[in-house]
């Protein structure tokens, strides 16, 4: 696409480390409180670009200097930061068409939640939102979303998520299972009549605490019918 500035977009090179360290820096302290303070020194930050740089895919946008960067790891795009004083000339967009060009199958990437202009721009460049979460994966402790862009194939980009959230939710359930059955050994009342609301509303409120999209009522009727099965399988299964 055509942009406001004259840009080149180039791969990085070791040379660039410390000026995209300055750019990240400074993008970021500007973007606050949208966005919550990075939680490394200088230094540090330093040191992690540099690792990046060789060990991912690091695009550069030059208009005279450094004005943007974004960062690939293969179906995911780690990073894409436009400087504060070169932003809404269309760097951030040169950058998002070259990152689909480069991952025509699709990607995904995290934004936090309180980044609405963030979420607003890509939401704007055809990216839909896929999970909220209460931020307790990120460093920063901040919640944030799981978006993505589904390629040339949204259809089979969106059931490959799918089917990788079945087979995790497969393994997952089959521990719930045996977990439920485990219990019911040091209850008094095993099985579906010693079943505790209570307790089954906590579950629904603490699961619901880590998945705010859904909510607590959701999740209890999701638990509800799973509890069932758990203690209905416990009583139709084996004794020792």
């Amino acid at each position: 696409m055509s942009t406001d500035v004259d840009l080149v977009l180039r791969p990085a090179t070791s040379d660039d480390a410390e000026e995209l360290t300055e750019l990240y820096l400074a993008t970021r302290r500007a973007a606050e409180p949208a966005m919550p303070p990075q939680q490394h020194t200088p230094e540090s930050v330093l040191a992690f670009m540099t690792g990046v740089i060789a060990d991912k895919e690091v695009w550069i946008a030059e208009a005279d200097q450094l004005v943007g960067f974004a960062t690939l790891d293969e179906a995911f795009l780690d990073a894409l930061y436009v400087g504060p004083e070169h932003q809404g000339l269309g760097i951030g967009t040169a950058l998002l068409d070259l990152v689909k060009a480069r991952r025509p199958g699709g990607f995904g990437l995290w934004v936090f939640a309180s980044n609405a202009a963030a979420r607003g721009f890509y939401h704007r460049h055809g990216l839909v939102e896929l999970e909220h979460t209460d931020g307790s994966g990120n460093q920063e402790r901040s919640p944030d979303v799981r978006m993505a862009w589904p390629g040339d194939d949204p259809i089979g980009f969106l059931r490959r998520e799918i089917d990788h959230v079945d087979d995790e939710l497969a393994l997952l359930l089959a521990r719930r299972f045996a977990l439920t059955t485990a219990v019911q050994g040091f209850k008094h009342q095993p099985g579906r009549e010693g079943r505790d609301p209570d307790r089954e509303r906590q579950i629904a409120e603490r699961m619901a605490a880590h998945a705010p999209g859904l909510g607590a009522e959701a999740i209890g009727r999701i638990m509800d019918v799973v509890i069932g099965e758990s203690l209905e399988a416990y009583e139709s299964g084996p004794r020792a």
